[in-house]
C-alpha cells in the first residue's frame, strides 16, 4: 500500500489558516477508475482513495505510515507568496487607481 502525505492547503475562499498546520496522509488508488456505461460516472472498487487522515505534525504521519507499513512519499508544503499587499474596498474608488472603475 503507497501514500502520500502532504500539508493541508490553505482554503482560498477563506481568509484564515485554521487548519494549514494540519498534515493529511491520502493513499494512491490501488485499481483503475471505470466509467458506468449507462450513467456515465467514475467509480472503483477501492475504498483506500476515499480514506483521509490528518496529523498535527509531519513527524506524527511517518511514524503511522511506519507503524503499518505503508511506503509513503512526503510533499514539501509550497511557501505562500510574499507579495500578497492588503488592499481595501475604498480603493477601488482611489483616484491614483490605474484603470477607472466601471461596473
Amino acid at each position: 500500500m503507497r501514500g502520500r502525505i502532504t500539508q493541508m492547503p490553505r482554503n482560498n475562499t477563506q481568509i484564515g489558516d485554521l487548519y494549514t498546520s494540519d498534515w493529511v496522509l491520502d493513499f494512491e488508488p490501488a485499481t483503475e477508475r471505470v466509467i458506468d456505461p449507462l450513467m456515465g460516472w467514475t467509480g472503483s472498487g477501492d475504498t483506500q482513495a476515499q480514506v483521509r487522515i490528518t496529523f498535527n505534525s509531519k513527524e506524527e504521519a511517518l511514524a503511522f505510515a511506519l507503524k503499518r507499513g505503508i511506503e509513503v512519499v512526503v510533499v514539501p508544503a509550497t511557501p505562500r507568496k510574499a507579495n500578497i499587499r492588503p488592499a481595501g474596498y475604498g480603493e477601488n474608488f482611489s483616484p491614483s487607481r490605474r484603470q477607472p472603475w466601471t461596473h
